[in-house]
């Protein structure tokens, strides 16, 4: 069985809609400034996009906001045509969807549950506001499992009755030009993930 190509299923997208003259509306859940950066400066250009801030994996309430507060610096600064929805730091959300689970090593089982409490939440939203998209700003880390990404998304979409669109951000050179933006405006880049297990995972490195 052939991979997916998850970029080329998104041009083919764009150049429909663009064909058509149609540009949609595009919900995109967004995890911290430097991931949502080059995934801001593409995609703003094909859609009206609002960000959504849905993040209670951080483990400390001063991660939460200082990634948090990066992301509207970042779009003040550099002047993107998005709006921003913030949610609040509710811990405990992301505690409940990994009970059980906070063995499993980096990457695995408790890492897909992260991905469809953040991606369910962007799911509802987008939904319930009449959005034509969602989607992720998760793809463009060289760390995330895109193939499970897009698998989770597809699924909510046909949950909540929206449409997902597809996304490896970090193809066509995406994670090297968030490291580029991310110089650019002396962004605050994290070196874990945000939650309890990825700092414990850093620290035991």
């Amino acid at each position: 069985m052939n991979k997916r190509n998850y970029q080329k299923e998104l041009d083919e997208i764009i150049k429909k809609n663009e064909a058509s003259a149609k540009r949609p509306s595009l919900l995109l859940h967004v995890c911290c400034a430097p991931c949502s950066s080059y995934c801001m400066e593409y995609l703003t250009k094909y859609f009206d996009m609002t960000l959504l801030f849905y993040n209670p994996n951080m483990d400390e309430a001063s991660e939460y906001e200082k990634r948090k507060n990066e992301l509207l610096r970042l779009v003040k600064e550099a002047g993107f045509p998005v709006k921003t929805v913030t949610d609040p730091y509710e811990p405990d959300e992301f505690y409940n969807a990994v009970k059980g689970m906070e063995d499993i090593p980096e990457g695995g089982k408790r890492c897909f549950a992260c991905y469809e409490l953040r991606l369910g939440r962007a799911a509802e939203y987008a939904a319930k506001e009449g959005f034509d998209y969602f989607t992720t700003s998760l793809s463009i880390s060289p760390y995330k499992n895109a193939e499970k990404i897009n698998e989770i998304g597809e699924r909510l979409a046909l949950k909540y009755g929206i449409k997902h669109l597809p996304s490896d951000f970090k193809k066509n050179d995406g994670y090297k030009r968030s490291i580029e933006l991310s110089k650019k405006y002396e962004l605050y880049r994290q070196d874990y993930c945000g939650c309890v297990f990825s700092k414990k995972g850093r620290d035991d490195n």
